[in-house]
């Protein structure tokens, strides 16, 4: 007897296919949405960005693996002389993407002459994420990710200082001058019980102490070199993917921390979270210095407790940006002069008090003894990660980091 793999299916989709709501085709349509960046791994254009025709195909492809398509209606669609936009199927799908982009999850791009913006074809529509794309697919990010850590949300950032704040979770302490005054009650009575109304004096207060979270300011430094694509895995998908859920994390439970996103490759470039999840791949070489003196310029305008550059990177140093704008590249071995560049730049981090916590998705000896060197000198944490695990390290990483370097 063959084995089957077990099929669930929706009998609201055999009708109805416009039945389903634009959140669940957000679900899942969303690795189609951040996987642009396997747009050709031998010839990678950073400038590309997914057309309509790709938003119809992967809702066409999303469908057919759940087997939620009428099989009256695939049949129809594979039968027919024409293209699949013309046959039921096509129109019904194409009723999923106006109802993404009239729920605010899409935004169709156009140029001045009314066709399609982007780069690609002439008059070929693209379209752009949206706010509430992007605040979805964090969010969704983020739970998948909690999830595989056996977690069901997460907390506050704990550390080993105590201020008589807010959340009062820590230890007794008699009142001294400047702090919140958020009285033990009972302790404080007893105290002046003991003594008498009349002779009560400051040291009698007693107040509950709180666990004392600290702000954080942090940039994401993101490899986007050609070799992220490279040897049939997908690196920079999980990478953005990452991005998004401590964007999520942060946005949502730590309000009062900051970050940044940038892109390196043969140069650096701060790239907004509204454009991240659209970023591709390209060009080839990798500008880790570039990347580190653009962290810092970003950093140096924050006022937090704790000031922090995130490196995703499978590569090692191997390129560099002269003093007069041109980039030399050498992608064979590790270049003295890019390695000497570099290393100034983490001594610089040092000097700033900016923390590096790199999280390497390949084990290159060269590139492996490199982020050694960058851990030691600034005393940040280096994780030899997979495009799987990458995720739960980062995340966890973010959320313990402060009770290590906050005192």
């Amino acid at each position: 007897m063959t084995a089957h793999a077990r099929i669930t299916r929706y009998s609201k989709f055999e009708s109805e296919l416009d039945e389903l709501e634009s959140s669940e085709l957000m679900q899942m349509i969303q690795e189609a949405l951040l996987g642009q960046g396997m747009n050709d791994p031998y010839d990678p254009d950073p400038n590309a960005r997914p057309s309509m025709d790709d938003l119809f195909d992967a809702i066409l492809n999303a469908l057919a693996e759940r087997n939620l398509i009428p099989e009256d209606m695939l049949a129809e669609a594979m039968q027919g002389e024409g293209e699949i936009q013309d046959s039921r199927l096509g129109q019904q799908i194409q009723k999923m993407v106006d109802k993404l982009q009239q729920d605010g999850f899409i935004r169709k791009e156009f140029d001045e002459d009314g066709e399609g913006g982007g780069a690609g074809q002439s008059g070929e529509s693209k379209f752009q994420l949206t706010d509430k794309s992007i605040d979805f697919l964090g969010y969704k990010s983020l739970r998948d990710l909690m999830g595989g850590m056996g977690r069901s949300s997460a907390g506050a950032h704990d550390t080993r200082d105590y201020s008589s704040g807010i959340d009062m979770m820590g230890e007794l302490k008699s009142y001294e001058f400047g702090d919140t005054l958020n009285l033990d009650t009972t302790a404080t009575l007893s105290n002046v019980i003991a003594k008498g109304l009349e002779n009560a004096e400051q040291e009698d207060l007693v107040v509950r102490q709180s666990e004392y979270s600290s702000s954080a300011a942090t940039v994401v430094l993101l490899d986007c070199s050609h070799s992220m694509i490279l040897y049939g895995e997908d690196r920079f998908t999980p990478a953005k993917q990452v991005a998004l859920a401590l964007a999520h994390l942060i946005r949502t439970q730590y309000p009062g921390d900051t970050l940044k996103f940038v892109l390196f490759h043969d140069s650096a470039e701060e790239v907004p979270l509204s454009k991240l999840a659209q970023a591709q791949i390209g060009p080839y070489h990798t500008n880790t210095a570039g990347g580190l003196r653009l962290a810092q310029q970003l950093l140096k305008r924050e006022n937090k407790d704790m000031k922090q550059i995130v490196m995703i990177t499978d590569g090692k140093p191997s390129a560099l940006t002269l003093p007069d704008g041109r980039i030399y590249k050498n992608a064979y071995g590790l270049d003295p002069y890019v390695l000497g560049a570099t290393l100034r730049e983490v001594a610089n981090c040092r000097r700033s008090g900016i923390q590096v916590n790199t999280f390497m998705l390949a084990r290159d000896p060269d590139l492996v003894s490199f982020v050694r060197r960058v851990s030691e000198m600034t005393r940040g944490k280096a994780y030899f990660t997979t495009p799987q695990n990458i995720g739960q390290y980062v995340l966890m990483d973010y959320m313990s980091n402060k009770t290590k370097v906050v005192n």
